[in-house]
C-alpha cells in the first residue's frame, strides 16, 4: 500500500524537482495550431450571431474591419511577439525586462490576473456554451430536455472534470484529441457556410435586398464604413486565439539544430501557425456573417431565438436536414468543450515561467499535474459563481483578451523604437487601433473589468502570501568560490572558519575588526569580512551565487550579490561546512529600530532582521543542530 502511494505521489508531483515546461513533448506547427484552435475557431460557433446583435445588417463590414485588424494588427504584433519570447513567455516578458524590480512584478502581476481572467473564463464559458448547445438541439427529446436544463451546471462541471483528466494524462494526447476536433468542425462548417454562401448566389435578389436595405438606412457606403468602425469592438472575440497560440509555443517542434536561447525553427513555424490561423479564422468570419445576416431572419437571432448564440448551426439544420445539423451540433459541442485545452496550456505555460520564479507561488507550483488540478478546481468555483452562464462571462472574457492583446501592440511598438520610422508608425497605428478598442469595450461592458480585477487581487493576495511564506527558503542553487575565495577558506579551515558580516560601502575594516573582536571575543587575525550586496530584492531565486575575495589591507574579504542578504549569508555558511567538513562561524550584530519595520524591510528589499533570519534559514535547511553552521549576534 506504501508503495503505491508513494507512486502516485511521485506521478503527480513529477516536474516539482525542476522547472517544468511542456516542452516534454513537441509537435508539428499544424497539429499545434490544432490545440490553439480550438479556442480560436471554436468561437465560429457564437461570433456570428455576437455580430449580428452588436451590428444588425452592418455586422459584414463590421466584421470586414475585425478582420483587416486581425490580418494586419494582430498577426503581425503577435509575429513580433513571437520572435522575442520564443518560450512562451508573451508580451509579458518582453513588457517585464523594461520594468525592473517591483514596479515590473506588480505589472506582470496585474497582467497575469488578466491572463487568468482570459484563460480560466475561456475554459468555464466554453463548456457553459458547449452545454448551451447540448440543450438547445432540435432532436433533444422533450422529455429529456428539461433534465439537461434543470441539470446544465452538472453537464458543465462533468465536461470541466473529463478536460482536467485529459490533461492529468499528457500534452500528447490533449494534442492529438484537438486535430481530431478541429478538423471535423471545419470540415463541418465549410459544407454549412458553403452551402449557405451557393444559396445566396442562386437567390441573388435577397443580397441585393439586403444591400438596399443598407442604403435606406445609413445613405452611404462611407457612413456605414464609419458605423462599422464604431461597431467592430463588439465583435472582438474573433481575435481570441492569437494569446494562446504564443502561449503553446513551447509546444511547437523547430529545427533540430535550433539554439535553446534563440531557436529560429520554432519562431519561423510559429509564425506559420499564427498565420494560417488568422487566415482560415478570417475567411470563416466573412462567409459566415454575409450569409447568416442575410439568410436568417433578424428575431432568430435574440434571446429565445433559435439562431441566438448558434447561427451556422441554424443555417445546417435549415438547409441540410436535422441529421446533419445534429452532426454539426455533436462537433459544436466537442469543440467548444475542447476549447479550454488551449487555455489551459496557456495557464501551465504561463504560471511557472513567473509565479515560482518570484516565490509567490508553492514549491508544487512547478509540476504539471497539481496546476491542472488546481485550475480544474478553479473553473468549478467559477462555474457556480457565473451558474454556468454564458452571457454573464461574455464580458469578463472580452475583457481579458483585449487588455493582453493592448499590451502585445504596446510591447511590439516598443520593441521598434530603434528601427526604420515606416515600422515605428506601423506599430504606433496598430497600437492605437487596440488601446480604443479595449476602451470601447470596458465602457460598453464595465462588468469585465470588474471581474479581472478580481483575479487581479486574488493573485496578488495569494503571491504575497506565499511569497511572505516562502520567505525562510535558502533560495541559492549553487554557491562558487573564486580563487582569491578559496585561499582565504583554505587558510582559515586550519584551524576555524570566522566569517563577520560587514555592510558594504563602510570601507572602516579596521573599527569593525576591533568591535568584533571586542563583541565576540575572537582574534582579529582569524576575521574574514563577507559583504552581501542587493541585486534586485524583487526576485526570489538566485541560481548561482558568486563570492569573490578581495585582501583590502590587512582584511580579508568575501564579496558577493543577491536578492537578499540572510539568504545568501546561510547558503554560503552551509557551502563552507560541506567544503571544510567542520562548522563555519558568523558573527553579525543586532539592529536598532523596531523589528516589524525591519521584517517588512527584510520581504520587500531583502535585508532587515539578518541575525535571526539567517539563524531561521539555517534551521530549515540544517534540521541537525550539531552539524548547523553557528551564528553569534553581539
Amino acid at each position: 500500500m506504501r508503495s503505491t502511494r508513494q507512486r502516485i505521489s511521485t506521478w503527480f508531483l513529477e516536474g516539482i524537482r525542476r522547472s517544468q515546461r511542456p516542452e516534454g513533448h513537441q509537435d508539428s506547427w499544424w497539429n499545434v495550431m490544432c490545440l490553439t484552435g480550438v479556442d480560436y475557431f471554436s468561437s465560429l460557433s457564437y461570433a456570428p450571431g455576437i455580430a449580428f446583435l452588436a451590428a444588425g445588417l452592418l455586422s459584414p463590414l463590421a466584421t470586414v474591419i475585425l478582420v483587416l485588424l486581425t490580418l494586419f494588427g494582430a498577426l503581425p504584433v503577435y509575429c513580433r511577439v513571437a520572435q522575442r519570447s520564443p518560450h512562451g513567455q508573451g508580451s509579458i516578458a518582453m513588457l517585464e525586462r523594461l520594468l525592473p524590480g517591483w514596479r515590473g512584478k506588480l505589472f506582470v502581476l496585474c497582467l497575469l490576473g488578466f491572463a487568468a481572467t482570459d484563460f480560466i473564463i475561456t475554459i468555464t464559458l466554453s463548456a457553459a456554451d458547449a452545454a448551451t448547445h447540448l440543450v438547445q438541439n432540435p432532436l433533444i427529446h422533450n422529455s429529456l430536455r428539461p433534465f439537461l436544463v434543470d441539470h446544465r451546471m452538472a453537464v458543465t462541471i462533468i465536461m470541466l472534470t473529463v478536460l482536467g483528466g485529459i490533461f492529468l494524462k499528457g500534452f500528447r494526447e490533449a494534442i492529438s484529441i484537438a486535430v481530431i476536433l478541429v478538423w471535423f468542425y471545419l470540415g463541418l462548417s465549410s459544407v454549412v457556410v458553403i452551402t449557405g454562401m451557393c444559396h445566396l448566389s442562386s437567390n441573388w435578389w435577397m443580397v441585393k435586398d439586403w444591400w438596399h436595405q443598407l442604403f435606406i438606412a445609413h445613405g452611404s457606403i462611407w457612413s456605414m464604413l464609419g458605423i462599422s468602425c464604431l461597431l467592430f469592438p463588439k465583435l472582438a472575440l474573433g481575435l481570441s486565439g492569437f494569446e494562446t497560440g504564443v502561449a503553446v509555443m513551447p509546444l511547437v517542434k523547430g529545427d533540430a539544430n535550433d539554439n535553446e536561447q534563440h531557436p529560429e525553427g520554432r519562431v519561423r513555424n510559429t509564425k506559420r501557425l499564427l498565420a494560417a490561423a488568422a487566415i482560415i479564422m478570417s475567411l470563416f468570419l466573412l462567409a459566415s456573417s454575409i450569409s447568416t445576416s442575410i439568410l436568417i431572419p433578424p428575431q432568430q437571432f435574440e434571446p429565445g431565438g433559435e439562431a441566438n448564440g448558434r447561427a451556422i448551426a441554424y443555417l445546417a439544420h435549415k438547409y441540410l436536414g436535422s441529421g446533419f445539423g445534429t452532426a454539426y451540433d455533436v462537433s459544436t459541442v466537442l469543440i467548444l468543450w475542447f476549447a479550454g485545452a488551449s487555455a489551459m496550456t496557456g495557464l501551465l505555460s504561463l504560471v511557472p515561467k513567473y509565479l515560482p520564479r518570484y516565490g509567490m507561488a508553492p514549491d508544487w507550483a512547478k509540476a504539471r499535474r497539481p496546476l491542472v488540478t488546481f485550475y480544474t478546481l478553479v473553473s468549478f468555483a467559477v462555474t457556480f459563481i457565473f451558474h454556468a452562464d454564458v452571457d454573464a462571462q461574455g464580458s469578463a472574457y472580452a475583457t481579458g483578451v483585449l487588455v493582453l492583446m493592448t499590451s502585445a501592440a504596446i510591447a511590439s511598438l516598443l520593441s521598434v523604437s530603434k528601427e526604420s520610422l515606416l515600422k515605428r508608425l506601423a506599430f504606433l497605428g496598430i497600437t492605437f487601433v487596440f488601446c480604443y478598442t479595449t476602451i470601447a469595450n470596458t465602457i460598453e461592458r464595465p462588468d469585465g473589468i470588474k471581474i479581472a480585477s478580481f483575479f487581479i487581487l486574488v493573485i496578488l493576495v495569494t503571491s504575497f502570501a506565499s511569497r511572505i511564506a516562502r520567505s525562510t527558503e535558502l533560495r541559492i542553487h549553487r554557491t562558487v568560490l573564486d580563487d582569491q575565495a578559496k585561499e582565504f577558506i583554505d587558510n582559515a579551515s586550519r584551524k576555524v572558519v570566522r566569517l563577520v558580516a560587514h555592510r558594504p560601502g563602510q570601507i572602516n575594516y579596521e573599527v569593525k575588526a576591533a568591535e568584533a573582536a571586542n563583541n565576540h571575543n575572537i582574534a582579529q587575525d582569524e576575521i574574514i569580512f563577507v559583504e552581501v550586496r542587493i541585486s534586485d530584492a524583487s526576485d526570489f531565486d538566485d541560481d548561482v551565487l558568486d563570492v569573490s575575495g578581495e585582501k583590502v589591507g590587512q582584511y580579508k574579504v568575501l564579496k558577493c550579490s543577491s536578492t537578499a542578504v540572510p539568504n545568501a549569508l546561510a547558503a554560503l555558511m552551509l557551502y563552507l561546512r560541506n567544503q571544510t567538513h567542520q562548522i563555519p562561524h558568523l558573527y553579525l550584530g543586532w539592529t536598532e529600530g523596531n523589528p516589524i519595520v525591519y521584517i517588512l524591510k527584510y520581504l520587500f528589499w531583502g535585508e532587515g532582521e539578518t541575525a535571526p533570519v539567517t539563524r531561521e534559514i539555517l534551521r530549515k535547511a540544517e534540521p541537525n543542530p550539531n552539524k548547523r553552521p553557528k551564528v553569534h549576534v553581539g
